[in-house]
């Protein structure tokens, strides 16, 4: 099993530097992210936690949406959360968001947060990155407090799109370490089975990318 500083490592190789550019290019190509936020509509005084929150950007769209929700981060990368929390301070959002280092393949959100199931749980193109995606996947449904919600939004396999397209995204998208999770519907299905929820899923712009959700029973 990879361990945290190991996995950290490798993380903070690939954004040591590109956290700085982060948002201004993947605003171009990360599409569904905030299609994803209008879908979280957590209750008022809700807790909304984001797995692999990178720099906060979706934290601060879900703070401005939802101003009553208590937000939550986590992410491997030491080098991100100093952008995210950078973030949070420009924005006058650090009395309402927590960060926290952890592994998404094995995090106690009790020792991290103080509680451990979120009304909301979320994750915004980090399944992609993630080598133990499935686990994380495990992981994030597992925070989700009964009658609460797991959205995901990430890469789909582009069955609209042209094959030179999907065969070129594919492999600009392997030199930054991202692999679409093909498998993804049949992941979440799993879970919503395991979990006696209902499971929501749509591709989005011809299957450039793809969004689910879970709803887990009250």
């Amino acid at each position: 099993m990879t361990s945290l500083s190991t996995g950290a490592e490798a993380m903070d190789g690939i954004y040591r530097y590109q956290r700085h550019i982060y948002d201004l290019t993947r605003r171009y190509y990360l599409l569904g992210r905030n299609e994803l936020i209008t879908l979280l509509q957590p209750p008022a005084g809700g807790s909304v936690l984001e797995i692999g929150c990178g720099t906060a950007r979706n934290l601060v769209l879900a703070a401005r949406r939802y101003p009553q929700a208590r937000l939550y981060g986590l992410d491997i990368s030491v080098e991100m959360l100093k952008s995210a929390e950078r973030t949070l301070r420009n924005n006058n959002l650090e009395a309402r968001v927590t960060l926290a280092q952890a592994d998404a393949t094995r995090f106690d959100a009790e020792a991290l947060f103080g509680q451990a199931g979120f009304d909301r749980v979320f994750c915004s193109y980090s399944l992609s990155m993630i080598p133990g995606w499935e686990t994380a996947l495990q992981q994030a449904g597992k925070a989700v407090s009964a009658g609460g919600e797991l959205h995901v939004v990430d890469f789909g396999s582009q069955t609209g799109l042209p094959d030179w397209f999907a065969r070129g995204l594919r492999n600009w998208l392997a030199r930054f370490h991202v692999t679409p999770r093909d498998r993804l519907q049949d992941a979440m299905a799993a879970i919503a089975s395991e979990t006696d929820g209902t499971l929501s899923f749509r591709p989005i712009y011809r299957d450039y990318a793809r969004l689910g959700s879970i709803r887990l029973p009250g």
